[in-house]
């Protein structure tokens, strides 16, 4: 080994030692340590291979470990792992250190761009922390693989990489966030002009958003391509495609490709060899043609539309095809070739059978089909060549018949939600290797088959029973390596079956679980989603409940039996997002260690006897978004917030039905910012990929159950409490609000004209208060507004009319005697038209000389007081004669 390159190597290592004080073992390439050319390797890495090995949780590594520190190999650094030497002049001419735990940057003066010789390097699979790929790369002048691939580098990508002439194979696959790469169309030119030796090019994750295709068209070299996830706009540049007939790999999947795929004819002036052109009855499609060595195709997640040509059934090579998710389609054709191994059209729009062809492919081992509008009958039998099949979400009957015999011994996934089964497939006995199984959705009935519970003890680990029909007692969960069950909707009855500590996700809600919380519950120390909603489970909650798994992010109890106090041992650094206990009998105040639930979003407990004063201490949540504490004995006033932004990221808030009283928070109507923030109206929702955040919301005036969240849905509700004083207008800054309902309380003052700049409110409730004044006339441009209820009120003047507001009834302004015009049969006079010209608001909140606001100020926080103030001014009987004016339900609020 020549002295320079066993230096480049050494500077490397003494950068390592440097730093091997670190708690967190790291390994900078820097140039930092003295070079140490008198020795060929750097003989103080004795020290270093008794360092415990670095940690690094990159998805690509299934291990991390130094490859060039090794204790046997001495002190020749050509025998170290990772190394590879020419062997006659001893120059390095191979470098790996993929997964080798390599953090820090590397820096332009590094020693590694000394190793002038070499021909392969991988850098893969390291941390580099955001360090942009040096343009000294384009250095190494003898390079033919070169693979920066997951290493967390960022920027843009080099064009001094067109220096390397010789390159075979680039990969600069990167993480989307918060890394990523980025190619101009400038470098790309470059590269492409002087890399004609290159035949696999993968830049999986790169930003290459501003490209213009063209460049790619002479390099006809590739037969690996791969820009997956690379933010491709557009049409597909199928003249590419077209050019690239030595391809035979092409991944464009996650782009924002759009269109149809070309039906192209064969007017084309492509040289056909004979044995391709005999295999056709007709002369083949140029695209067959050009890509006749295709082996792998994938256009998944984009949006391209119409009809799957007929030139991707002929691809003689094609054994992998991915189309899902796109918008394709028409009807599946037959494959002309029997070289197909992976089949995968998921959720596109197909209709249509199955053809028979699919299932006689002899080399296939997976389909997909689930989520298109395929309807017929699947003979289950012309599978069992299979390993991994999807056909779920379609219109399709599975024919299950009792096969005996071993052809299923390969079967690994099988999904057939919605596929008509009545009946546990008898296969899966014969199905030793199943790994995940989803029946859900079926007509499955009576009880789990013992012989399905005795079974695959050690490889299932994903299992999916719900909106069955299944039946009776679940006593054990005998599958050890279980991370997700889910027997929702089904009619299982006694305690809940405790899953084996491996589980992640367990779902047994919607059943008829009787009995207490088993203990046993907090040994699953690793579980993240726990949904154990709508049974009647009794007894008290577990202390554990707060604390016992440091994964758990879903606790979800609600409609339950449930009584007692909440555990109050919420410990901090819990990842708790969701926690709900809405519909059962718990009481008691709130436990403050709640506040240690940073990451909570959705914290539901309506429909409980907790009685506390309200919690201000949850502004301190960061991430709470959905609060619900409707129908509880919550009492006091709502006080001044403790922090500066209280609540910034709420979107649902539900107090009604409690015990407040006092003003309305204008505080923390100041600080709302999710509600006065409209967001885009892409469909998203609050959750996870295996747990849908659920609450009920008063909408409408119904009680609605929200079986998904909308990110964008936003609703105020506080309703039936004994909220006084007047409506501040300060509401009118949430932009983004769908619901308003302050209805049932006992708030003055008139209706600020504020409201009206609610443009996304979909409904508005202010019914039983005692506002007065008039309708604000901007209300009528309030388009979205489907329901409003301004009822038994002291409203005056004429309703607004036109737009929204000629499609509300008599309902919403009945009590309001003050109010005339449509859709009241009562017209409007002259004074009644337009009362402000003759009376003012003060006016409008005395009758016969009393002041509303001095009975009200006491009401819900301190009746007695409030109401011996109304004694002073007046008799029992003229109140009585008061209050008659305006409504029964308010006499009964006074009187009560």
């Amino acid at each position: 080994m020549s002295s320079s390159c066993s230096a480049a190597l050494v500077n490397m290592y003494a950068a390592h030692h440097h730093h091997s004080t670190l708690p967190h073992l790291r390994f900078h390439i820097s140039n930092s340590a003295i070079l140490m050319t008198a020795l060929l390797c750097f003989n103080s890495r004795t020290h270093c291979f008794l360092m415990p090995p670095p940690v690094l949780g990159i998805y690509c590594c299934t291990s991390v470990y130094f490859k060039t520190i090794s204790k046997e190999k001495g002190k020749d650094c050509c025998k170290w792992i990772g190394v590879t030497c020419e062997r006659v002049t001893g120059h390095v001419v191979g470098l790996d250190l993929s997964c080798s735990g390599l953090q820090g940057n590397i820096h332009h003066n590094s020693s590694l761009f000394s190793l002038s010789h070499l021909q392969r390097l991988s850098l893969s699979c390291n941390d580099f922390t955001g360090s942009p790929v040096s343009s000294n790369f384009g250095r190494f002048v003898s390079l033919t693989h070169l693979d920066l691939s997951f290493s967390n580098f960022s920027g843009h990508i080099p064009s001094e990489l067109s220096h390397l002439s010789r390159l075979v194979s680039l990969n600069l696959s990167a993480y989307d966030k918060p890394y990523y790469l980025r190619l101009e169309t400038f470098s790309l030119k470059r590269i492409v002009q002087n890399l004609t030796n290159l035949r696999e090019l993968v830049l999986d994750g790169a930003n290459m958003s501003s490209v213009l295709p063209d460049p790619f068209l002479n390099w006809t070299s590739l037969t690996h391509l791969s820009l997956r996830d690379c933010r491709l706009h557009g049409q597909i540049p199928w003249s590419l495609l077209l050019k690239l007939d030595q391809l035979v790999w092409l991944d464009l999947s996650g782009d924002n490709l759009v269109g149809q795929l070309p039906k192209v004819h064969s007017n084309s002036t492509t040289k056909i060899s004979s044995s391709l052109y005999d295999s056709f009855n007709k002369k083949p499609e140029p695209a067959v043609l050009m890509l006749s060595q295709l082996q792998q195709l994938d256009l998944s997640y984009n949006s391209f539309t119409g009809a799957i040509p007929s030139w991707i059934y002929s691809l003689p090579s094609l054994a992998s095809l991915y189309l899902s998710n796109n918008r394709f389609t028409g009807t599946i054709s037959k494959f002309q070739y029997t070289s197909l191994t992976d089949l995968d059209l998921s959720y596109n729009k197909l209709h249509g059978q199955i053809p028979i062809s699919i299932f006689e492919l002899p080399n296939l081992s997976l389909l997909s089909l689930e989520a298109n509008n395929l309807s017929g009958v699947v003979e289950f039998d012309k599978l069992q060549r299979l390993k991994y099949i999807w056909l779920a979400y379609n219109h399709l009957s599975v024919r299950l018949n009792n096969f005996s015999n071993s052809s299923w011994l390969n079967l690994t996934i099988v999904h057939l939600s919605s596929c008509n089964i009545s009946e546990f497939p008898y296969i899966l006995r014969y199905s030793p290797q199943l790994e995940s199984l989803d029946l859900s959705y079926n007509q499955l009935q009576g009880k789990v088959p013992t012989w399905f519970l005795d079974g695959r003890k050690d490889t299932l680990s994903y299992l999916n029973l719900s909106h069955n029909f299944l039946t009776g007692n679940i006593e054990q969960l005998p599958w050890r390596n279980l991370k997700n069950l889910d027997l929702e909707s089904n009619f299982l009855q006694g305690q809940v079956p405790i899953p084996p500590p491996s589980i992640l996700v367990f779902s047994i809600s919607n059943n008829q679980l009787t009995g207490r919380l088993p203990p046993s519950l907090c040994n699953l120390t690793s579980i993240q989603i726990l949904d154990l909603s709508n049974n009647s489970l009794s007894g008290k909650l577990p202390s554990c409940l707060g604390n016992f798994s440091d994964s758990l992010s879903v606790l979800d109890l609600r409609k339950n039996k449930l009584v007692g106090l909440i555990a109050a041992t919420f410990k901090k650094g819990n990842v708790l997002r969701t926690l709900d206990l809405n519909g059962n009998q718990l009481d008691g105040p709130l436990p403050q260690s709640l506040r240690n639930c940073s990451n909570l979003e959705v914290l539901d407990l309506g429909n409980n006897y907790i009685n506390d004063t309200f919690p201000n201490w949850l502004e301190t949540l960061p991430m709470l978004q959905v609060l619900i504490l409707r129908s509880n004995s919550f009492h006091g006033p709502i006080r001044s917030p403790i922090t500066r932004f209280p609540f910034q990221k709420m979107r649902i808030m539900d107090l009604s039905h409690n015990h407040f009283c006092g003003p309305l928070p204008k505080k923390y109507f100041e600080n709302l910012l999710s509600m006065m923030n409209v967001q885009g109206d892409e469909l998203k929702y609050m959750g996870e990929y295996y747990y849908q955040d659920t609450v009920v919301v008063a909408m409408k005036g119904s009680q609605l159950q929200l079986v998904k969240i909308q990110t964008f849905f936003t609703t105020i509700d506080f309703s039936n409490n004994a909220f006084r004083g007047k409506i501040p207008k300060e509401i009118g800054k949430f932009k983004s609000l769908k619901g308003l309902n302050f209805s049932h309380n006992y708030l003055t003052g008139s209706i600020p004209p504020s409201i009206g700049n609610l443009t996304n409110l979909e409904w508005l409730d202010l019914s039983s208060n005692m506002l007065v004044g008039e309708i604000p006339r901007n209300l009528a441009d309030l388009t979205e507004l489907g329901t409003l209820n301004l009822s038994e009120n002291r409203l005056v003047g004429s309703i607004p009319q036109g737009k929204q507001f000629n499609t509300f009834e008599n309902d919403s302004y009945i009590g309001n005697f003050g109010l005339c015009g449509y859709p009241l049969s009562k017209t409007c006079t002259t004074e009644e038209a337009h009362p402000s010209s003759f009376q003012g608001e003060d006016d409008l909140e005395q009758v016969n000389g009393f002041d509303w606001e001095i009975v009200l100020m006491g009401f819900g926080c301190g009746m007695v007081i409030g109401f011996s103030m109304g004694y002073l001014v007046f008799s029992n009987r003229k109140l009585d004669r008061i209050v008659k004016n305006f409504g029964r339900e308010l006499r009964s609020k006074l009187l009560k």
